[in-house]
C-alpha cells in the first residue's frame, strides 16, 4: 500500500529494544498475571492521565462493564449512550442489567450532543457515557452541569482518547469514572487485549479492583462474586515500554491532521471534523464526511491509500437494538452514517504520506 491506515510493525521497529527488553523481563520472571508489571503500569498511567487511581483489566469492554457495575446503580437503570460509537459502549450497559437509551451525536465533532441528551433524560436516568470519540474530548463542563442538575453519574469512555485533555485536565479524570482500551490499534496499544479504569474515588477504586479479581482483595477472601478480568504482565510491560513515546506519537498525529485541515478545508465536498477550543484532540481517527463516501474510498483504494469506516451503521439501527425502537429517530447519526470516512492518520505516517492523501482527495473531486 502507498499509504497504510495502520502500521504496527513500523512502530515496533522504531522502539524494538524497549519492547524486546520488556517482553524478555516478563518471561524471565514468569510474571504473567497482574503482579509487578501490571502495578507499575497502573502507577505510570495514572500519573500520565493525572488521576489518582488506575486499575488494569482484560480489555476495554470489560472496563466499561466493570465501571458500570462498580457504580452500583439500581437494577434496570437507564444509561444514555451516543448513537455514533462502537457497540462495546452500549452492550456494556445491557450486559450489566440496565437499559440503554441512545441520544444523538454532535454533527460537527461527533461527540455526544447535549441538546439531544437533554431530551432523553428521565427520572430513571442514572448514568451517561461520555465517549471521547475519535480522540476529541466531549463538552465535559456542560455534561457535568447536567449531571448535578439531574443526579446522574458520568462515565468517560476514553478508548480512543489516551492523552486528550479538556480545559487542562486529562480525560478519564473529570467524570466519576473513566475507562480505557489498549486494543493494539489504539494510540497507546498493547500486543493483545488490555484495558484500564480510572477514578479519583478511593471507594470506587477498591470496588473496581475487587470486581475485576473475583470479588476479592486477599487470595481466597471473596466478599462477593466478581469476574476474571486482570491485566496480564506481558501486556502491562509492553504498555509501560510504549507510554514514554505516546506524547511524541500524538504530536505526529496532530501534525498529520494539520496537513489535512490546510489541504482540504477549501473543499466544500468534504466536511472536516470540528476542533473545539476546550481541549486537545489526539486524533485517534480523522473522520471526514461526504455524500460520495463509497466512491471516494474506492478511488483512494485504487491508488493504494487505505481508509476505514467508523462506524458504518449507527447503533440504533443495528438489529441488536431493534427492541429500543430508535432506528427511525431523526438523529444526525442515523441519517449520515453512510457518509463517514476515516482517512489514514498515525505515528507511522510521513508528511509526504499526508500530502499524497490530500492530493488524491482533490483529484477525486476535480474529476467529478
Amino acid at each position: 500500500m502507498a499509504v497504510k491506515f495502520l502500521d504496527l510493525h513500523k512502530q515496533y521497529v522504531e522502539i524494538k529494544p524497549a519492547i524486546d527488553k520488556a517482553i524478555s523481563n516478563v518471561i524471565r520472571e514468569s510474571a504473567y498475571i497482574s503482579g509487578s508489571y501490571a502495578r507499575a503500569f497502573e502507577s505510570e498511567f495514572s500519573d500520565f492521565q493525572q488521576v489518582p487511581y488506575c486499575i488494569g483489566c482484560g480489555n476495554g469492554t470489560d472496563a466499561i462493564e466493570i465501571a458500570i457495575e462498580a457504580l452500583e446503580l439500581p437494577s434496570g437503570s437507564e444509561i444514555i449512550v451516543p448513537a455514533n460509537t462502537f457497540i462495546a459502549t452500549s452492550e456494556a450497559v445491557t450486559r450489566t442489567g440496565h437499559k440503554v437509551v441512545f441520544c444523538d451525536c454532535d454533527p460537527d465533532d461527533y461527540t455526544i450532543s447535549l441538546p439531544s441528551l437533554k431530551t432523553k433524560l428521565t427520572s430513571k436516568t442514572r448514568a451517561v457515557v461520555a465517549v471521547h470519540l475519535y480522540g476529541q474530548p466531549c463538552d465535559m463542563d456542560g455534561l457535568l452541569a447536567l449531571s448535578v442538575e439531574h443526579k446522574f453519574k458520568v462515565i468517560e469512555d476514553c478508548a480512543q482518547a489516551h492523552g486528550a485533555d479538556y480545559a487542562g485536565r486529562r480525560v478519564g479524570s473529570i467524570g466519576h469514572i473513566g475507562t480505557f482500551s489498549f486494543y493494539p490499534g489504539k494510540n497507546l496499544g498493547a500486543y493483545g487485549d488490555a484495558g484500564a479504569i480510572t477514578t479519583a474515588d478511593p471507594d470506587l477504586e477498591k470496588r473496581v479492583r475487587m470486581i475485576a479479581n473475583h470479588g476479592r482483595i486477599g487470595k481466597y477472601d471473596h466478599e462477593f462474586e466478581g469476574r476474571n478480568s486482570r491485566l496480564d504482565g506481558l501486556q502491562a510491560a509492553i504498555l509501560s515500554a510504549k507510554l514514554p513515546y505516546l506524547e511524541t506519537w500524538i504530536e505526529r498525529r496532530q501534525g498529520i491532521s494539520e496537513i489535512y485541515y490546510k489541504g482540504l478545508s477549501d473543499m466544500p465536498e468534504i466536511a472536516l471534523p470540528a476542533r473545539r477550543n476546550w481541549g486537545g484532540h489526539v486524533f485517534h481517527l480523522f473522520v471526514v464526511r461526504t455524500p460520495r463516501r463509497d466512491a471516494l474510498q474506492g478511488f483512494l483504494r485504487d491508488l493504494g491509500i487505505e481508509t476505514g469506516i467508523h462506524y458504518p451503521i449507527a447503533l440504533p439501527k443495528l438489529r441488536a437494538y431493534a427492541h429500543c425502537g430508535q432506528a427511525n429517530e431523526k438523529f444526525f447519526a442515523n441519517n449520515f452514517d453512510g457518509q463517514l470516512l476515516s482517512l489514514p492518520i498515525g505515528d507511522h505516517m510521513t508528511v509526504s504520506d499526508a500530502n499524497e492523501v490530500v492530493g488524491a482527495c482533490k483529484d477525486f473531486f476535480a474529476s467529478v
